[in-house]
Protein backbone atom coordinates (compact mmCIF):
# COMPACT_ATOMS: atom_id res chain seq x y z
CA UNK A 1 0.00 0.00 0.00
CA UNK A 2 1.52 3.41 -1.16
CA UNK A 3 2.19 5.85 1.44
CA UNK A 4 -0.33 8.70 2.44
CA UNK A 5 0.38 12.23 2.48
CA UNK A 6 -0.86 15.23 3.93
CA UNK A 7 -0.91 18.72 2.24
CA UNK A 8 -1.63 21.61 3.99
CA UNK A 9 -1.80 25.19 2.47
CA UNK A 10 -0.89 28.16 4.47
CA UNK A 11 -3.29 31.42 3.46
CA UNK A 12 -1.91 34.07 6.14
CA UNK A 13 -4.31 36.91 5.92
CA UNK A 14 -7.22 38.42 7.77
CA UNK A 15 -9.85 40.60 8.07
CA UNK A 16 -8.76 41.93 11.38
CA UNK A 17 -5.91 40.51 14.04
CA UNK A 18 -8.00 38.76 17.46
CA UNK A 19 -6.74 39.99 20.53
CA UNK A 20 -6.08 36.32 21.63
CA UNK A 21 -4.01 35.52 18.03
CA UNK A 22 -0.39 34.76 18.37
CA UNK A 23 0.21 33.30 14.62
CA UNK A 24 1.86 35.31 11.72
CA UNK A 25 -1.38 36.70 9.99
CA UNK A 26 -1.49 39.74 8.91
CA UNK A 27 -4.53 42.16 7.88
CA UNK A 28 -3.19 43.29 3.94
CA UNK A 29 -5.12 44.89 0.74
CA UNK A 30 -7.36 42.19 -1.05
CA UNK A 31 -5.15 43.18 -3.76
CA UNK A 32 -2.12 41.14 -2.35
CA UNK A 33 -4.05 37.81 -2.73
CA UNK A 34 -3.50 36.71 -6.09
CA UNK A 35 0.36 37.36 -5.97
CA UNK A 36 0.20 35.27 -3.29
CA UNK A 37 -1.83 32.31 -4.35
CA UNK A 38 0.50 32.29 -8.03
CA UNK A 39 3.12 31.99 -5.62
CA UNK A 40 2.06 29.18 -3.85
CA UNK A 41 0.99 27.07 -6.66
CA UNK A 42 4.63 27.83 -8.39
CA UNK A 43 5.78 26.08 -5.03
CA UNK A 44 3.55 23.80 -5.48
CA UNK A 45 4.16 22.27 -8.84
CA UNK A 46 7.88 23.20 -8.43
CA UNK A 47 8.45 21.51 -4.91
CA UNK A 48 10.87 19.35 -5.61
CA UNK A 49 13.53 21.68 -7.67
CA UNK A 50 12.91 24.21 -4.66
CA UNK A 51 13.69 21.86 -2.02
CA UNK A 52 16.79 20.33 -4.07
CA UNK A 53 17.76 24.18 -4.32
CA UNK A 54 17.39 24.79 0.01
CA UNK A 55 19.23 21.00 0.43
CA UNK A 56 15.99 19.94 1.75
CA UNK A 57 15.72 16.52 0.19
CA UNK A 58 12.57 14.00 0.20
CA UNK A 59 13.14 10.40 0.81
CA UNK A 60 14.40 8.74 -2.54
CA UNK A 61 11.10 7.15 -3.98
CA UNK A 62 9.06 9.87 -1.85
CA UNK A 63 5.73 9.58 -4.52
CA UNK A 64 2.93 9.20 -1.77
CA UNK A 65 -0.66 9.42 -2.40
CA UNK A 66 -2.28 12.55 -1.45
CA UNK A 67 -5.68 11.63 0.55
CA UNK A 68 -6.25 14.77 2.92
CA UNK A 69 -5.68 18.69 2.12
CA UNK A 70 -5.95 21.40 4.73
CA UNK A 71 -6.04 25.05 3.93
CA UNK A 72 -5.54 27.37 6.80
CA UNK A 73 -4.68 30.28 8.11
CA UNK A 74 -5.53 32.92 8.67
CA UNK A 75 -8.64 33.12 6.96
CA UNK A 76 -8.36 31.77 3.26
CA UNK A 77 -12.37 31.88 3.10
CA UNK A 78 -11.48 35.20 2.46
CA UNK A 79 -9.82 34.50 -0.75
CA UNK A 80 -12.06 34.30 -3.79
CA UNK A 81 -13.19 30.91 -5.33
CA UNK A 82 -11.19 30.97 -8.44
CA UNK A 83 -7.84 31.33 -6.32
CA UNK A 84 -8.69 28.65 -3.85
CA UNK A 85 -9.86 26.62 -7.28
CA UNK A 86 -6.38 27.41 -8.70
CA UNK A 87 -3.89 25.70 -5.81
CA UNK A 88 -6.34 22.80 -5.54
CA UNK A 89 -5.81 22.65 -9.45
CA UNK A 90 -2.08 22.65 -8.88
CA UNK A 91 -1.97 19.80 -5.91
CA UNK A 92 -4.07 17.33 -8.35
CA UNK A 93 -1.42 17.84 -11.51
CA UNK A 94 1.32 17.88 -9.06
CA UNK A 95 0.65 14.58 -6.66
CA UNK A 96 -1.24 11.50 -7.23
CA UNK A 97 -4.09 12.12 -5.59
CA UNK A 98 -7.03 10.42 -3.78
CA UNK A 99 -8.57 12.85 -1.72
CA UNK A 100 -10.99 11.60 1.24
CA UNK A 101 -10.95 15.05 3.51
CA UNK A 102 -10.44 18.40 2.26
CA UNK A 103 -10.74 21.07 4.56
CA UNK A 104 -11.12 25.04 4.48
CA UNK A 105 -10.80 27.04 7.59
CA UNK A 106 -13.48 29.96 7.43
CA UNK A 107 -15.19 32.77 9.32
CA UNK A 108 -19.04 32.40 9.40
CA UNK A 109 -19.36 36.25 7.70
CA UNK A 110 -17.29 35.64 4.74
CA UNK A 111 -19.82 32.66 4.16
CA UNK A 112 -21.95 33.80 0.91
CA UNK A 113 -23.55 31.27 -0.89
CA UNK A 114 -22.11 31.80 -4.53
CA UNK A 115 -18.96 31.02 -2.86
CA UNK A 116 -20.04 27.66 -0.42
CA UNK A 117 -21.18 26.34 -4.12
CA UNK A 118 -17.96 26.76 -5.51
CA UNK A 119 -15.96 25.45 -2.67
CA UNK A 120 -17.70 22.75 -3.61
CA UNK A 121 -17.38 22.26 -7.00
CA UNK A 122 -13.73 22.61 -6.03
CA UNK A 123 -13.05 19.95 -4.07
CA UNK A 124 -13.59 21.30 -0.38
CA UNK A 125 -15.92 18.69 1.53
CA UNK A 126 -14.97 20.09 4.77
CA UNK A 127 -15.40 23.40 6.58
CA UNK A 128 -13.97 24.52 9.94
CA UNK A 129 -15.08 27.58 11.64
CA UNK A 130 -13.57 29.90 14.03
CA UNK A 131 -16.57 30.66 16.17
CA UNK A 132 -14.94 30.72 19.62
CA UNK A 133 -17.88 31.57 21.08
CA UNK A 134 -21.24 32.06 20.95
CA UNK A 135 -21.64 35.30 23.09
CA UNK A 136 -21.73 38.58 21.75
CA UNK A 137 -19.83 40.54 24.36
CA UNK A 138 -17.12 37.63 24.29
CA UNK A 139 -16.65 37.85 20.17
CA UNK A 140 -16.40 41.81 20.34
CA UNK A 141 -13.64 41.92 23.29
CA UNK A 142 -11.68 39.11 21.50
CA UNK A 143 -11.58 41.38 18.17
CA UNK A 144 -13.56 38.30 16.55
CA UNK A 145 -15.57 39.80 13.44
CA UNK A 146 -18.26 37.74 13.75
CA UNK A 147 -21.38 37.37 15.72
CA UNK A 148 -23.80 35.33 16.73
CA UNK A 149 -26.60 35.81 14.02
CA UNK A 150 -23.34 35.01 11.32
CA UNK A 151 -22.95 32.10 12.20
CA UNK A 152 -26.76 30.78 12.36
CA UNK A 153 -26.62 32.43 8.76
CA UNK A 154 -23.77 30.75 7.77
CA UNK A 155 -24.07 26.86 8.67
CA UNK A 156 -27.46 26.39 6.55
CA UNK A 157 -25.45 28.12 3.22
CA UNK A 158 -23.01 25.34 3.80
CA UNK A 159 -25.26 22.44 4.09
CA UNK A 160 -27.40 23.39 1.23
CA UNK A 161 -24.24 23.96 -1.21
CA UNK A 162 -23.67 20.48 -0.06
CA UNK A 163 -20.84 20.26 2.87
CA UNK A 164 -21.42 17.15 4.90
CA UNK A 165 -18.02 17.97 7.65
CA UNK A 166 -18.44 20.75 9.83
CA UNK A 167 -16.00 21.77 12.55
CA UNK A 168 -16.87 24.32 15.54
CA UNK A 169 -13.42 25.79 17.26
CA UNK A 170 -14.48 27.79 20.88
CA UNK A 171 -12.01 29.04 23.00
CA UNK A 172 -12.17 28.64 26.55
CA UNK A 173 -10.93 31.81 28.53
CA UNK A 174 -12.19 34.51 26.56
CA UNK A 175 -12.61 37.77 28.49
CA UNK A 176 -16.20 38.12 30.10
CA UNK A 177 -16.82 34.38 29.67
CA UNK A 178 -18.76 32.80 32.75
CA UNK A 179 -19.73 29.21 33.29
CA UNK A 180 -23.47 30.52 32.49
CA UNK A 181 -22.00 32.13 28.94
CA UNK A 182 -19.79 28.71 28.28
CA UNK A 183 -22.29 26.24 28.64
CA UNK A 184 -24.91 28.45 26.53
CA UNK A 185 -22.32 28.22 24.23
CA UNK A 186 -21.96 24.76 24.16
CA UNK A 187 -26.08 24.47 23.67
CA UNK A 188 -25.99 26.09 21.14
CA UNK A 189 -22.77 24.73 19.07
CA UNK A 190 -25.49 21.53 19.49
CA UNK A 191 -28.23 23.04 18.21
CA UNK A 192 -26.44 22.96 15.05
CA UNK A 193 -25.12 20.06 15.28
CA UNK A 194 -21.69 20.61 13.79
CA UNK A 195 -20.03 16.81 12.80
CA UNK A 196 -16.29 18.04 14.79
CA UNK A 197 -15.58 20.02 17.79
CA UNK A 198 -12.27 21.45 18.82
CA UNK A 199 -11.90 23.30 21.98
CA UNK A 200 -9.10 25.13 23.17
CA UNK A 201 -7.76 26.67 26.42
CA UNK A 202 -6.59 30.65 26.24
CA UNK A 203 -3.17 30.36 25.18
CA UNK A 204 -1.13 33.44 27.24
CA UNK A 205 2.28 34.65 25.75
CA UNK A 206 4.29 37.43 24.21
CA UNK A 207 2.84 36.28 21.01
CA UNK A 208 -0.40 38.19 21.31
CA UNK A 209 -1.63 41.72 22.30
CA UNK A 210 -4.15 39.93 24.87
CA UNK A 211 -1.61 37.66 26.35
CA UNK A 212 0.91 40.34 26.44
CA UNK A 213 -1.41 42.33 28.37
CA UNK A 214 -2.20 39.36 30.94
CA UNK A 215 1.96 38.73 31.36
CA UNK A 216 2.34 42.56 32.31
CA UNK A 217 -0.69 42.82 34.59
CA UNK A 218 -2.20 45.06 32.16
CA UNK A 219 -5.84 46.07 31.81
CA UNK A 220 -6.40 46.75 28.04
CA UNK A 221 -7.91 44.65 25.47
CA UNK A 222 -10.33 43.27 28.66
CA UNK A 223 -7.49 41.72 29.93
CA UNK A 224 -8.83 42.27 33.69
CA UNK A 225 -12.10 39.71 32.55
CA UNK A 226 -10.20 37.25 31.59
CA UNK A 227 -11.23 34.07 33.85
CA UNK A 228 -8.70 32.07 35.94
CA UNK A 229 -7.06 29.07 34.97
CA UNK A 230 -8.67 27.23 37.36
CA UNK A 231 -12.16 28.71 35.40
CA UNK A 232 -10.82 27.82 32.24
CA UNK A 233 -10.09 23.69 33.33
CA UNK A 234 -13.63 23.40 34.60
CA UNK A 235 -14.60 24.88 31.32
CA UNK A 236 -12.76 22.37 29.69
CA UNK A 237 -14.43 19.65 32.25
CA UNK A 238 -17.88 20.92 31.64
CA UNK A 239 -17.03 20.34 27.54
CA UNK A 240 -15.46 17.25 27.44
CA UNK A 241 -18.87 16.12 29.97
CA UNK A 242 -21.45 18.07 27.52
CA UNK A 243 -19.85 17.12 24.69
CA UNK A 244 -20.02 12.73 25.26
CA UNK A 245 -23.82 13.39 26.39
CA UNK A 246 -24.44 14.72 22.88
CA UNK A 247 -22.73 11.78 20.88
CA UNK A 248 -19.51 13.14 20.72
CA UNK A 249 -16.51 10.68 21.11
CA UNK A 250 -13.10 12.17 22.61
CA UNK A 251 -10.30 11.17 20.71
CA UNK A 252 -7.55 13.69 21.31
CA UNK A 253 -7.10 16.21 24.09
CA UNK A 254 -8.62 19.05 22.19
CA UNK A 255 -11.16 17.26 19.81
CA UNK A 256 -14.68 15.78 19.70
CA UNK A 257 -16.35 14.31 16.60
CA UNK A 258 -19.42 12.19 15.87
CA UNK A 259 -18.62 8.65 14.94
CA UNK A 260 -16.75 8.40 11.60
CA UNK A 261 -15.78 12.26 11.42
CA UNK A 262 -12.40 12.77 13.01
CA UNK A 263 -10.00 15.18 11.40
CA UNK A 264 -7.97 12.66 9.06
CA UNK A 265 -5.74 15.32 7.96
CA UNK A 266 -4.92 16.10 11.38
CA UNK A 267 -4.16 13.04 13.08
CA UNK A 268 -1.19 12.40 11.01
CA UNK A 269 -0.07 15.39 12.36
CA UNK A 270 0.07 13.66 16.13
CA UNK A 271 0.55 9.85 14.27
CA UNK A 272 3.57 11.54 13.06
CA UNK A 273 2.79 10.91 9.27
CA UNK A 274 4.22 13.02 6.39
CA UNK A 275 2.89 16.32 5.32
CA UNK A 276 3.73 18.93 3.13
CA UNK A 277 3.08 22.93 3.84
CA UNK A 278 2.91 25.21 0.96
CA UNK A 279 2.74 28.79 1.75
CA UNK A 280 4.41 31.68 4.05
CA UNK A 281 5.33 29.90 7.51
CA UNK A 282 3.94 26.37 6.54
CA UNK A 283 5.89 23.83 8.01
CA UNK A 284 6.40 19.93 6.63
CA UNK A 285 7.75 16.81 7.67
CA UNK A 286 8.99 13.93 5.32
CA UNK A 287 8.86 11.15 8.49
CA UNK A 288 13.04 11.86 9.24
CA UNK A 289 12.89 15.35 8.56
CA UNK A 290 10.93 19.05 9.93
CA UNK A 291 10.93 22.03 8.52
CA UNK A 292 8.98 25.46 7.73
CA UNK A 293 9.07 28.55 5.44
CA UNK A 294 9.51 31.89 6.15
CA UNK A 295 6.29 33.55 7.54
CA UNK A 296 6.77 37.07 6.58
CA UNK A 297 4.25 36.88 3.14
CA UNK A 298 5.96 39.52 1.28
CA UNK A 299 9.30 37.88 1.62
CA UNK A 300 8.12 34.58 0.79
CA UNK A 301 6.32 35.91 -2.57
CA UNK A 302 9.93 37.66 -3.58
CA UNK A 303 11.69 34.00 -2.49
CA UNK A 304 9.46 31.96 -5.16
CA UNK A 305 9.71 34.77 -8.11
CA UNK A 306 13.35 34.36 -7.89
CA UNK A 307 13.09 30.74 -7.95
CA UNK A 308 13.76 29.88 -4.11
CA UNK A 309 12.30 28.92 -1.09
CA UNK A 310 12.89 30.85 1.60
CA UNK A 311 12.81 28.06 4.48
CA UNK A 312 13.26 29.33 8.02
CA UNK A 313 13.69 26.56 9.72
CA UNK A 314 15.38 22.80 8.77
CA UNK A 315 15.86 19.79 11.83
CA UNK A 316 16.58 16.26 11.05
CA UNK A 317 15.04 14.32 13.57
CA UNK A 318 17.37 12.60 15.86
CA UNK A 319 16.25 9.08 17.27
CA UNK A 320 15.82 10.55 20.88
CA UNK A 321 13.48 13.61 19.31
CA UNK A 322 11.27 10.82 17.44
CA UNK A 323 10.96 8.96 20.71
CA UNK A 324 10.04 12.25 22.47
CA UNK A 325 7.39 12.89 19.91
CA UNK A 326 6.25 9.28 19.83
CA UNK A 327 5.16 9.85 23.32
CA UNK A 328 4.20 13.44 23.17
CA UNK A 329 1.86 13.30 20.37
CA UNK A 330 0.82 9.79 20.95
CA UNK A 331 -0.71 10.59 24.37
CA UNK A 332 -2.48 13.71 23.11
CA UNK A 333 -4.56 10.81 21.44
CA UNK A 334 -7.04 9.30 23.86
CA UNK A 335 -6.53 6.09 22.50
CA UNK A 336 -3.17 5.98 23.79
CA UNK A 337 0.42 4.70 22.93
CA UNK A 338 1.35 1.33 21.86
CA UNK A 339 4.34 1.04 24.63
CA UNK A 340 5.79 -2.64 23.50
CA UNK A 341 6.11 -1.21 19.33
CA UNK A 342 7.88 1.99 20.54
CA UNK A 343 9.88 -0.06 22.77
CA UNK A 344 10.79 -2.49 20.59
CA UNK A 345 11.03 0.28 17.49
CA UNK A 346 13.21 2.58 19.72
CA UNK A 347 15.43 -0.12 22.08
CA UNK A 348 14.20 1.56 25.24
CA UNK A 349 12.82 0.60 28.37
CA UNK A 350 10.27 2.80 29.33
CA UNK A 351 8.71 0.91 32.58
CA UNK A 352 11.54 3.57 34.84
CA UNK A 353 9.22 6.32 33.54
CA UNK A 354 5.64 5.35 32.93
CA UNK A 355 5.50 3.66 36.95
CA UNK A 356 5.74 6.76 38.59
CA UNK A 357 3.51 8.53 36.65
CA UNK A 358 0.60 5.32 37.06
CA UNK A 359 1.30 5.52 40.63
CA UNK A 360 0.48 8.66 41.13
CA UNK A 361 -3.15 7.87 38.69
CA UNK A 362 -1.48 10.13 36.14
CA UNK A 363 -1.73 7.54 33.47
CA UNK A 364 -2.96 4.52 33.14
CA UNK A 365 -1.97 0.62 31.43
CA UNK A 366 -4.84 -1.81 29.03
CA UNK A 367 -2.12 -3.97 28.64
CA UNK A 368 0.20 -2.52 25.91
CA UNK A 369 -1.29 0.65 25.50
CA UNK A 370 -1.16 3.87 27.74
CA UNK A 371 -3.23 6.38 27.89
CA UNK A 372 -3.96 9.40 30.16
CA UNK A 373 -6.03 8.85 33.46
CA UNK A 374 -9.59 10.06 33.19
CA UNK A 375 -10.08 13.43 34.84
CA UNK A 376 -6.38 14.28 33.94
CA UNK A 377 -6.28 15.26 30.80
CA UNK A 378 -6.73 18.85 31.67
CA UNK A 379 -3.39 18.89 33.47
CA UNK A 380 -1.94 16.39 30.13
CA UNK A 381 0.93 19.55 29.73
CA UNK A 382 2.35 18.70 33.65
CA UNK A 383 2.08 14.77 32.78
CA UNK A 384 4.02 15.22 29.76
CA UNK A 385 6.78 17.38 31.45
CA UNK A 386 7.48 13.96 33.04
CA UNK A 387 7.16 11.86 31.36
CA UNK A 388 9.96 13.67 29.19
CA UNK A 389 12.26 13.65 32.33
Amino acid sequence: MSPRLGIYVQVPFCQTKCTYCNFHTGVVSSARFSPYVEAVCREIRGHRELYGAAHVGLAEGFEALVDTVYIGGGTPSLLEPELLLGMMTAIRETFRTELHEVTLEADPETVEVGKARAWVRAGIDRVSFGLQSFSDRELAAAGRMHRRADIYRAVPILREAGIRNISFDLIAGLPYQTETSWKESLEELARLEPEHVSVYLLEVDEGSRLGKELLAGGARYSAGAVPSDDEMAEFYETASAFLAAAGYQHYEISNWAKPGFPSRHNLKYWRREAYLGFGAGAHSFSGTVRWANAHDAAEYVGAIAAGRIPVEQWEEVTRERALEEELFLGLRQLDGIDVARIELEYGVALGARIEPLESAGLVERDGNLLRLAPGKISISNEVFVELMR
